[in-house]
């Protein structure tokens, strides 16, 4: 069976971090991981957040954006994910990407300096406008939402 070859685009990238540039862990990876580019151990008091430096600047080519997502172990094991759930990097962004790295735990966390903290993944933009009309086509679920098609998967 023959493999896909995988689109791959430029990202401009400034770096003035003393860790090494986000890269791919494994050759399956979706995304990148980011750390955090502090100079001693920064805490988070539970229920708050912080903004975290990355140490780069990117322009993401237009049509194209980048997304930030949580790292599922720290988000798991200590509480911690972005606190905007998933950061979105316009193309017309070109500032110091940072995390909102909010704590869901029950007791303060601790970051420290080069820790991975979030996820960084480039994807493509569909632009789209709105289609004003009177009414929507039917479907079987209609207007049914939170929960209306089940808790549980049939047997």
């Amino acid at each position: 069976m023959a493999v896909a070859k995988k689109k791959i685009i430029a990202v401009k990238v400034k770096h003035t971090g003393r860790f090494p540039l986000p890269e791919y862990s494994t050759i399956g990876a979706a995304a990148m991981d980011l750390v955090a580019e502090i100079g001693q151990p920064q805490h988070i008091i539970q229920g708050s957040s912080q903004m975290i430096p990355t140490g780069i600047s990117i322009q993401v080519p237009t049509g194209y954006c980048a997304k930030i997502y949580a790292r599922s172990g720290i988000a798991d094991k200590r509480g911690l994910a972005p606190s905007n759930a998933v950061g979105i990097i316009d193309s017309d962004y070109t500032g110091q990407v940072y995390i909102s790295l909010a704590n869901h735990s029950e007791v303060t966390q601790y970051i420290e300096p080069g820790e991975r903290i979030a996820q960084i993944m480039i994807e493509e933009n569909i632009p789209f406008k709105w289609e004003k009309v009177e009414s929507l086509s039917e479907t079987e679920r209609g207007m049914g939402g939170f929960g209306s098609t089940g808790e549980k998967t049939k047997a």
